[in-house]
């Protein structure tokens, strides 16, 4: 098997294609360490939202990182109202009210401490606002030069389609993984279109006995050959997963040197 591009370019830029998603760093024992290292093992790509740590995550990425390495991109989101989940609940209520975009928006750059994101993505949509008028709402916000890309995340091709007629989409952020596939059309979509696909979630293995074997077989963890897949699954795929953990960071970002034969993609390809 040939080895899977080594970058890939997003919202304009060449960035490796292992990233690095935020949300768990607040219970890190030394999140800016964690950040740290994560930039020194590679991850060029960056991904964090308002809502993790009611802000807290941004605000350790600043501190972590400014000045900002001039290969490290950074990209955040909103769209949910910040919160916990509550027993039953799958999701944080959305606010996609075009007023509010720009209102967060302007507050992750201040805890950012950016003049411009990079790449800048409606969280969700919300079904109590059109979704044009949050999409006008990055439409502008990006005009005004306060973020230079927009992205969609746990979208359906519906969306994506949508947001398309009304403006250039960099990236799509929907849930991922080997166990977990049902977004497979919209991310063929995406490679359709040139649309960055960020899984979330890319390392969820469960009692998954593939992977198990695989790994057995290379001398890898099964996240390992989770992400291995990832990235021989879709040229278009940019993987982001997230720990609080150093050990498990080392393994994560050691997975971009994993290399799995024909075969054994083969055997963990969906049963027909």
């Amino acid at each position: 098997m040939s080895a899977p591009p080594p970058t890939i370019q997003v919202a304009g830029r060449a960035v490796n294609r292992l990233g690095f998603g935020a949300m768990r760093i607040m219970g890190a024992p030394d999140p800016l360490a964690l950040v740290r290292r994560a930039v020194e093992l590679g991850a060029q790509f960056i991904d964090t939202a308002d809502i993790y740590g009611d802000g807290a995550g941004e605000r350790l990425i600043a501190e972590a990182l400014r000045p900002y390495p001039a290969e490290v991109l950074i990209a955040t989101k909103g769209g949910f109202l910040p919160g916990k989940l509550q027993p039953g609940q799958r999701a944080l209520p959305a606010d996609g009210r075009p007023e509010r975009l720009k209102r967060v928006c302007e507050e992750s750059l201040q805890r950012l401490g950016l003049e411009r994101i990079d790449l800048y993505q409606l969280h969700t949509p919300d079904p109590a606002v059109p979704f044009a008028d949050s999409i006008g709402a990055l439409v502008e916000l990006r005009e005004e030069g306060k973020i230079a890309h927009i992205g969609l995340s746990n979208v359906g091709r519906g969306h994506i389609l949508q947001a398309l007629e009304l403006t250039p989409i960099a990236s799509v952020q929907n849930r991922f993984n080997h166990n977990d596939r049902a977004s497979e059309r919209v991310l063929e979509l995406c490679a359709e279109r040139g649309i960055v696909f960020l899984p979330w979630g890319p390392i969820q293995t469960g009692d998954d006995a593939a992977l198990a074997a695989v790994a057995a077989e290379a001398g890898a963890q099964p996240s390992q050959v989770a992400l291995a897949w990832l990235l021989g699954r879709s040229p278009a795929i940019l993987p982001i997963p997230g720990t609080s953990k150093a050990t498990h960071l080392e393994q994560n970002m050691a997975a971009a040197r994993l290399q799995l034969s024909a075969g054994q993609l083969e055997r963990l390809a969906p049963a027909s």
